[in-house]
């Protein structure tokens, strides 16, 4: 038997596994948040796949994805980074990370968490959408355009509604899963 899932998972199996077990799974974790805020912003242009194979070099070249140590890092630091060919090496990538961890832990330091400042934007309940088919997904919705301006504000980069949007779809902030894809319903919660 077939099970039915997003057309978009396709057959990897590292995609399989990411589809199934995470993508669209509410997410309150700051250090989990800042890890795929940091991985959305580094896929631009590039493919999600290609950002999930490498994954773990970015896990341990970024510290665990921990915010204050990612924030202290300095120029040589980056200069290392920019040679680790275990993450995506783009200048205006790693650097829009270091900047943007500074960025977390003030909202932290301001709301107590990035978790209770990001679930504002869908009044702490994940938004249950209803697609049939992939063509009727937006790439940005307005919550989305909120949060993108709302982050550019307080200074974060790589933040455009667009990558905001996948980022909201990734951590639960709506439920995009097609209705007829085996997670829709488990994750309408």
């Amino acid at each position: 038997m077939t099970v039915a899932r997003c057309p978009w998972a396709g057959p990897d199996p590292l995609y399989l596994a990411y589809h199934d077990e995470e993508w669209g799974v509410p997410e309150h974790d700051d250090r989990k948040l800042f890890e795929l805020l940091t991985l959305e912003g580094a896929q631009a242009g590039l493919s999600w796949l290609t950002i999930l194979r490498k994954r773990q070099g970015y896990r341990e070249a970024f510290d665990g994805f921990d915010p204050a140590v990612v924030a202290s890092y300095d120029e040589a630091r980056i200069a290392a980074l920019l040679g680790d060919a275990r993450i995506v090496r783009n200048g205006l990538k790693i650097r829009a990370t270091v900047s943007n961890a500074r960025s977390f832990l003030e909202i932290q330091r301001e709301l107590g968490s990035f978790d209770a400042y990001l679930w504002r934007f869908v009044d702490g309940r994940p938004r249950q959408n209803a697609w049939r088919t992939l063509a009727e997904v937006p790439a940005t919705t307005a919550e989305s355009d909120a949060l993108s301006r709302d982050l550019k504000k307080r200074g974060f980069r790589f933040v455009g509604s667009t990558i905001m949007y996948a980022f909201m779809q990734a951590t639960g902030l709506v439920n995009d899963h097609l209705t007829d894809c085996c997670r829709y319903a488990p994750l309408g919660l």
